[in-house]
């Protein structure tokens, strides 16, 4: 009996407690912890698992330090592929990325976890933008290794062109690019210009530079220098017409194949060499070094007195062009290597540049950005250009074993193939089964074959008529301010009838 008592004794005395045999009870914040543990080792790669061996996982790890260093839902790797979702999506908008990325998380934890577009548009706007840089220089470096084009002697040749971007009417975007003069206060848009170089065989977007309705396309192009290569083939239309830039090239081992402008085509009597009756060897003095040069006079005084050229007339037979003739300018003066109806096809070749340039802003929709600040403009811009370099990297890898040409499979096919394939890659699946399904998705890409009509022709014309919409012809709230007085005014009248 005493025994029985002294056993019992402890549990009446007070602040005095026996182990317990399980854990204690964990706090609010532990358990919070705990949850935000569990995500972090989770990421959101699923909805880009077939871009993954394309960017290295070092560039996704979170920093030592600052932002994006922390124990967050939306963490540097979930927030890097979240945006790169949202430009896949055929919506876009940050409402759809973030239910998204909850059902994932809800899927993956067990219950309804909470994400708010607040959190993730305040994640993407910790992004440093340098890092989406490396990111996208990673995958054009990985492109750019492809091979040239057969017909010139396996030279890499890159066209480079310009285009303009829309984006919403804020007082710090119209600071940054500013719209047309021609355009009333609150009735226009901010501009932004792009001039991009890209692997012509491949589609890679090689490099690109971005500035305002003043900003020429020669400018932004020297800023991209350090894209070429020597023996490199740089392809380009008429605004690239430059004694400079001609120059500049052919010191770097760069020859140039552009058209013919703010020149007049030399005749064959002032040609150093008739190489046949459309095709000429030339030589273009050095122009004088004025104001309205976009170069400084110390560069001007750096060029030589005269540059060796060769002019080709190409004569246009086929019907849908809006010109007859042309003048092509290269600096590829051999006729043996390069011939001259090689040279005129690869200038034929050039209008690829505008359907890359199709691919990223209609396709992908980068025509009409949405973000309101020139920081997050910049960072909208550059995933984009991420997006559209791992699509054509993942065509590349489709096609490496067929003997399709990487430019004859169509992009907006593999968007909408990959838009569909997402959902199966998002599920749990051993590791057999997922490598199983990429290949299957690299087969289904490479049969998004188009067909090559040859000698097509059609109107620029448009046959949907637009809805008969009032223009906006002042400031928004101006306009308001009139319909109601018209408004009030129509009411007087009806009452006084």
């Amino acid at each position: 009996m005493l025994a029985f008592n002294m056993y019992f004794i402890p549990l009446t005395l007070p602040n005095l407690r026996l182990p317990r045999q399980r854990k204690a009870a964990r706090s609010v914040q532990q358990k919070l912890a705990g949850e935000l543990a569990k995500l972090k080792q989770k990421s959101f790669v699923q909805l880009g698992e077939c871009f993954g061996k394309f960017i290295p996982s070092h560039l996704l790890t979170p920093s030592k330090s600052g932002r994006h260093s922390r124990n967050r839902i939306f963490s540097k790797q979930n927030t890097f592929w979240a945006f790169l979702s949202q430009v896949l999506d055929a919506e876009g908008g940050c409402k759809e990325v973030t239910l998204k990325f909850q059902a994932f998380m809800t899927k993956s934890c067990g219950k309804v976890v909470a994400c708010s577009t607040s959190a993730y548009c305040q994640a993407r706007k910790n992004i440093d933008e340098s890092w989406l840089e490396n990111i996208f220089k990673h995958l054009s470096q990985q492109l750019s290794h492809a091979k040239g084009r057969i017909s010139l002697q396996g030279r890499r040749v890159i066209v480079a062109d310009g285009t303009v971007l829309s984006m919403p009417d804020t007082v710090e975007n119209q600071e940054e690019w500013p719209q047309q003069k021609h355009q009333k206060v609150g009735c226009g848009f901010p501009q932004a210009a792009l001039c991009a170089c890209f692997n012509l065989d491949n589609g890679a977007l090689l490099s690109y530079a971005l500035g305002n309705k003043k900003s020429h396309e020669l400018p932004m192009l020297r800023q991209q220098s350090d894209t070429f290569k020597a023996g490199d083939i740089f392809l380009g239309d008429k605004g690239f017409c430059s004694y400079y830039d001609q120059s500049t090239f052919k010191d770097k081992g760069v020859d140039s194949v552009v058209t013919l402008a703010r020149r007049k085509p030399v005749s064959a009597s002032h040609a150093l060499k008739v190489i046949d009756h459309n095709d000429l060897l030339i030589t273009w003095p050095k122009p004088k070094h004025t104001k309205a040069s976009s170069y400084s006079k110390d560069d001007w005084e750096q060029l030589p007195e005269s540059l060796p050229m060769r002019q080709i007339k190409v004569v246009v037979s086929q019907a849908g062009f809006r010109v007859q003739a042309f003048y092509i300018v290269t600096t590829l003066l051999d006729p043996v290597l390069y011939p001259a109806d090689e040279i005129a096809g690869l200038y034929f070749e050039r209008w690829d540049v505008e359907l890359f340039f199709r691919d990223i802003k209609t396709t992908m929709d980068m025509d009409i950005l949405r973000c309101k600040s020139p920081a997050m403009v910049r960072k909208e811009i550059t995933i984009h250009l991420i997006a559209y370099n791992c699509i054509q990297s993942l065509i590349v890898e489709a096609v490496a074993h067929t003997k399709q040409k990487v430019r004859r499979i169509s992009f907006k096919a593999s968007l909408q193939t990959i838009r569909s394939w997402s959902i199966q890659l998002a599920q749990k699946m051993p590791d057999k089964e997922r490598q199983r399904l990429l290949r299957l998705l690299y087969q289904a890409i490479a049969k998004n074959v188009v067909i090559e009509r040859v000698g097509r022709s059609e109107p620029r014309a448009v046959k949907r008529r637009p809805k008969n919409h009032h223009l906006l012809t002042a400031p928004r709230h101006e306009m308001k301010i009139t319909q109601h007085r018209n408004t009030h005014r129509a009411e007087i009248a009806l009452a006084r009838c």
